[in-house]
């Protein structure tokens, strides 16, 4: 897609908040199986109670690393995609890191809550709105691929609000919630035989154990 958008943030340096970065398989959407390299930025403020990153949240608890040195490691793997997540990575103005890795050639993807402002250029956006803080309407229309975390069966009419908001081209995935995946999944099951404009999206490394 190669959108760009840009944000005024207190950001811009050459550095971010890294909690972890890693190369391993995308788990996760439409991208599921493909070997991406991840970097999880530290920070933020949207609370998801069942979040298993809650670790990520303080921004403050995790050392800046500067875009030099993460494009140094990314560059010892054969890595050719790279997913910027969080925490809530959009806390952050993305256009240096972005436009870095851009000009090296890699697919540059983004999961985000859509909470705050759109910075970066993307390949690929992955919105996956949370109920504790509601995305901003700048990004519903450039999302690429709508990803809903169902916890409870109120979640399916939730989901439906947002996919009437996306773009016709969005890609629609329901993902159960991994503590709650024996009761909700094969719910989900049913909604997508009966709505298939929808599909499943599974935790594919928690199955296969790698980060």
């Amino acid at each position: 897609m190669n959108i760009q958008h840009s944000t005024f943030s207190t950001q811009h340096s050459g550095s971010l908040p890294v909690m972890e970065h890693f190369y391993t398989l995308q788990g996760e959407g439409f991208h599921q199986g493909k070997a991406a390299y991840f970097i999880r930025l530290g920070g933020c403020d949207v609370g998801c109670v069942w979040c298993d990153v809650k670790d990520s949240w303080d921004a403050a608890k995790h050392p800046l690393l500067s875009i030099e040195d993460l494009l140094s490691d990314i560059e010892r793997t054969p890595a050719k995609l790279i997913v910027i997540t969080g925490g809530e990575p959009l806390l952050h103005n993305l256009d240096t890191l972005t436009a870095t890795l851009k000009l090296k050639g890699y697919q540059v993807n983004i999961e985000t809550s859509g909470a705050h402002s759109l910075s970066g250029i993307w390949d690929w956006i992955c919105l996956s709105p949370k109920k504790f803080k509601a995305p901003l309407p700048e990004i519903l229309p450039v999302a690429d691929e709508l990803k809903i975390v169902v916890f409870n069966n109120t979640d399916f009419a939730w989901a439906e609000q947002y996919a009437a908001l996306v773009s016709a081209n969005c890609k629609l995935y329901l993902q159960p919630e991994w503590d709650k995946s024996a009761v909700v999944t094969p719910a989900i099951i049913e909604y997508i035989k009966q709505n298939p404009q929808w599909e499943l999206s599974l935790q594919l490394h928690k199955y296969i154990n790698v980060p």
